[in-house]
């Protein structure tokens, strides 16, 4: 049975907000995400801070929805290509909810679709597979 959260927003979703609609979609990641997104702490920030962004040289803090930060590093700079209990979703809510106004689309579904987007990534899975998720996602076919 899968559980549908219906949210009629009369201010702009807060961060608890979109973490219950985060912490709802993965449980319904795609089976080929779910070993990836079992043990994933989910944390809503407003906006990407300034080092993040200078390390990922962003021109635009509002470009960035979502970021994968990998719990522990093999080396320097290398991080590991499994997840740890430590691993993290950070959702930038101010990104999201500016993309969620310019769409006009569902926010749950938006989120969904980022979030795929960036767990699949994270994870070097290749884009075909991931449009593939996502269009199965949208099409209801969880």
């Amino acid at each position: 049975m899968n559980q549908q959260i219906i949210m009629n927003f009369s201010v702009p979703p807060s961060t608890d907000d979109l973490a219950v609609i985060a912490n709802n979609q993965l449980q319904n990641m795609p089976d080929e995400l779910m070993e990836y997104s079992e043990d994933l702490t989910i944390q809503i920030e407003e906006v990407v801070d300034e080092t993040t962004e200078s390390d990922l040289e962003l021109d635009d803090p509002y470009e960035l929805l979502m970021l994968y930060k990998a719990g522990g590093e093999l080396t320097p700079g290398v991080e590991k290509k499994e997840t740890k209990d430590d691993d993290v979703l950070i959702i930038y809510r101010r990104p999201v909810l500016d993309l969620w106004c310019e769409r006009g689309e569902d926010l749950t579904a938006i989120m969904r679709e980022a979030m795929i987007e960036e767990i699949a990534t994270q994870f070097d899975f290749p884009e075909e597979t991931i449009d593939e998720m996502n269009n199965r996602h949208h099409q209801g076919m969880l």
